[in-house]
């Protein structure tokens, strides 16, 4: 059982599972379509949320994100349809974080306005990259003019926003991604989010990789733009707080540390994910089906669109949230850890594999039982966990 579960914050995340195109990387739960029945997603969700709000303890939610897909594609009344709903039956925290996703199309940027109106408060814009070869590339709609454009506009209409950028990309050297780095600092936001590509399975790019048609940057010159882009942006006053994450103290994404430091989030629309304490003080894991149209037709019928439930035993949650919170800068205090999930952690994690990884140097372990992945380590971050869980 979870102790003190009320006193930790509970996410609200919202997927869109609709784009205007498939960008050629992507991986997520994302289609293309025609049209969409607003009225009949505006219902879907809504009983989700009633369902969840008699599933889980009561308290009021800490943060909302809306990704997707392309959730700034969404009606913006909507969006606050789906705020207010929440709002009604959990309750907000004075200060809740509400962002949305969007892309730097004109289209999208023209609705800001209406979904700052409608209660979003920040907004992460997927920029991916600032120049038009690149673009192009990855697939993207936009162009670097609208990318710079939408970065305006963003300063402008929200007081917290942030954008992404994707590096390790063909041809691409640590001087060129220097000089895009620095232009992208130069505008002043307070966080970026900042990925090296990967060829996921599944995708357009797995297959036109496999077959040769373009090389990433070998892992030598891969690892030179991560410590690059490590020293650049604290030297811009943004160091990371997570792998691929950086933000000024005081501007980090409230939401995402959710997820990183592993507490309840709930999770609605086709193929969102949750990981919630019920009523009991179980840890549930909910997964949505993928399918916007089975989805739909489950919600229609029923109280929610998932999968059966899964529980997570208590041994199973340490395991996930080492997975999740050694990926912060911060590390894990593992005896809290342990403590908040009713374990023991050096029954969990080998003393003698903590010890390894320490000579390594890709670990630091402190009296106080706080965990941390070195600069080495949080370059083979995957790696590390397999070797400290296993």
């Amino acid at each position: 059982m979870l102790p003190d579960i009320n006193n930790t914050p509970l996410a609200l995340y919202v997927h869109w599972p609709y784009c205007l195109s498939k960008c050629p990387y992507c991986d997520f739960n994302s289609h293309v379509s025609d049209s969409v029945d607003v009225e009949s997603f505006a219902t879907a969700y809504k009983k989700e949320l009633d369902f969840y709000a008699e599933a889980t303890t009561h308290r009021p939610l800490h943060s909302i994100f809306f990704g997707g897909g392309t959730p700034s594609l969404m009606p913006p009344h909507l969006v606050k349809s789906i705020i207010d709903h929440a709002e009604s039956l959990f309750g907000l925290e004075q200060g809740c974080e509400i962002t949305l996703e969007a892309n730097p199309t004109s289209f999208e940027v023209d609705k800001f306005k209406a979904f700052k109106d409608g209660g979003v408060n920040r907004v992460s814009l997927g920029v991916q990259s600032l120049y038009a070869d690149d673009l192009a590339f990855l697939g993207r709609q936009h162009s670097a003019d609208d990318a710079i454009a939408a970065i305006t506009a963003a300063q402008q209409i929200f007081e917290r926003f942030s954008f992404d950028l994707i590096y390790a990309r063909p041809e691409q050297t640590p001087a060129k991604w220097q000089d895009e780095l620095k232009q992208a600092l130069d505008y002043g936001t307070k966080h970026l989010s900042l990925y090296q590509l990967t060829i996921e399975q599944g995708t357009a790019f797995y297959t036109r990789h496999k077959r040769g048609d373009f090389r990433l940057p070998d892992e030598f010159l891969a690892a030179d733009m991560y410590e690059l882009t490590q020293s650049l942006t604290a030297s811009y006053g943004l160091p990371s707080y997570e792998t691929s994450n950086h933000a000024a103290m005081g501007e980090e994404s409230r939401h995402n540390l959710v997820y990183w430091r592993y507490f309840d989030y709930l999770g609605i629309g086709p193929g969102a994910h949750g990981r919630y304490t019920n009523h009991e003080g179980v840890k549930v894991a909910s997964r949505t089906h993928l399918a916007p149209e089975k989805w739909l037709a489950l919600c229609a019928n029923n109280p929610h669109g998932a999968h059966p439930f899964e529980i997570i035993n208590t041994e199973e949650s340490f395991t996930e949230a080492v997975m999740m919170g050694l990926r912060l800068k911060e590390g894990i205090n593992l005896s809290g850890l342990a403590q908040r999930l009713g374990v023991t952690w050096d029954e969990q994690i080998n003393r003698d594999k903590i010890d390894m990884l320490i000579r390594e140097d890709l670990l630091t372990f402190d009296a106080d039982t706080q965990i941390r992945a070195t600069n080495s380590g949080a370059l083979c971050i995957n790696s590390l966990l397999n070797i400290l869980l296993n």
